[in-house]
């Protein structure tokens, strides 16, 4: 119960790695906040099962990527502040990858949705956060190991809006550094969630091959990262990229 007393919130914390990390860090003692965009029965049945466990959440809604970036973040921060007035950890990771696409067949709507989703909103509820976050609180930035590398040509877009959050993971490090904030960011590669049901059914095995452990990841050996994270024995880590893939790049 290292996080008890602690206040998170976790957007997009209803499924996939989100439900994960809302679980974890509930497990550990936090109050959890779950954001959610569009899918209210998911984040609902996650906030159900972290009660019904012994665990304290709620759940608040807000569209990311869908307008104006800073209108949206201020929307979200005003659900959230009608629910607490604490808060000690954020974890930005609502994030899409639809539009696989190369350079030659990419789109200006697809790829514009990626930065607003995947780039825009974090930064802005991030700023819109740091008023509220507490000194010695904890970021984590879901990012992905695309990032180290070259990527898959098809995932060039979701990759660059991902690289952007290791740029930003490193520089608020430092910014905050002051404040007794730390901020790192997660890096998963390929991990067993609905988002990533449609193409990993045939790929399987080629996905687990990828690893030296043999396996494809599940939510919880990301959420289980995070939570770490946002424990106070990862004090003295910020700014960092932590790779999550299973050694997938070695």
């Amino acid at each position: 119960m290292v996080l008890t007393g602690k206040t998170a919130l976790v957007t997009g914390g209803g499924r996939g790695i989100g439900r994960a990390v809302s679980r974890r860090l509930a497990a550990e003692g936090a109050h959890v906040i779950i954001h959610y965009g569009s899918n209210e029965q998911e984040a609902r049945a996650t906030a159900a099962g972290i009660r019904q466990d012994g665990g304290r959440a709620n759940v608040i809604q807000a569209e990311l990527g869908r307008g104006n970036a800073e209108d949206e973040a201020a929307a979200l921060w005003k659900e959230f502040d009608e629910v607490t007035d604490e808060l000690h950890i954020l974890v930005n990771n609502a994030g899409i990858a639809q539009g696989r696409a190369t350079i030659e067949s990419v789109d200006f709507d697809g790829f514009t949705k990626l930065l607003a989703v995947n780039t825009l909103a974090p930064f802005f509820v991030t700023k819109h956060a740091l008023p509220r976050l507490a000194d010695g609180g904890r970021i984590v930035n879901v990012s992905t190991h695309l990032t180290r590398g070259a990527a898959l040509p098809d995932l060039i877009g979701y990759s660059m809006t991902k690289g952007a959050i290791d740029v930003f993971t490193a520089t608020l490090g430092k910014h905050l550094g002051p404040r007794g904030i730390t901020v790192n960011a997660v890096a998963p590669g390929a991990v067993d969630t609905d988002m990533n049901a449609d193409w990993l059914g045939d790929a399987r095995e080629a996905v687990a091959g990828l690893s030296p452990l043999g396996r494809v990841a599940v939510p919880s050996d990301i959420g289980d990262v995070v939570a770490f994270l946002a424990s106070d024995d990862s004090r003295w880590i910020t700014g960092q990229h932590i790779d999550t893939s299973g050694g997938a790049l070695l």
